[in-house]
């Protein structure tokens, strides 16, 4: 069991900054399916082999469900490698100013992203914000934070704890 740390908790990010993580990241998401799409449709005309275009024409004709598992499994991985390779931070989470850290203020492993992305996949996970936490936030032991409360408090303890100690110049 982490140990859980009331700091990490009081420095969460608004429901209304996870909303506008969520949205900016599915719309940088889905431009960059649609800049695929038209790479490969210049390449194909270009090189006259027109391999992503057949590609493409068979992902159409997959139908709805498979639709939504592929770009749900697509997604999973985009979004767990982003905030993988840096450190909790999506396009989104830049833009708000919000990080992902554990429950402990540690920083989360590969293991960690990877439970906590994996777990989007469950239906209607992306629902569950509106409660105090995300079901993948709840379930992997993670946090998302406003990161310039958080260090701005992190520093004042730092602060008060080092009242009286003698500083060496």
């Amino acid at each position: 069991m982490r140990k859980y740390l009331q700091i990490v908790d009081r420095h969460r990010a608004t429901k209304g900054a996870r909303f506008v993580n969520i949205l900016i990241d599915r719309i940088t998401f889905n431009l960059l399916f649609f800049a695929a799409g038209f790479l490969g449709g210049i390449l194909d005309g270009i090189l006259g082999i027109y391999y992503f275009t057949k590609f493409f024409d068979k992902l159409s004709e997959l139908g709805k469900f498979a639709d939504v598992i592929i770009t749900s499994i697509i997604f999973f991985f985009y979004i767990f490698l982003i905030e993988y390779f840096t450190k909790g931070r999506s396009l989104g989470k830049f833009v708000t100013g919000t990080r992902v850290i554990m429950t402990d203020a540690a920083e989360p492993t590969i293991k960690d992203y990877f439970i906590r992305n994996i777990i989007r996949l469950v239906p209607f996970d992306s629902l569950s914000f509106l409660g105090q936490n995300g079901w993948h936030d709840s379930w992997s032991d993670t946090r998302v934070i406003d990161i310039k409360n958080y260090e701005a408090e992190k520093q004042t303890k730092s602060d008060i704890d080092s009242l009286g100690n003698k500083e060496i110049a």
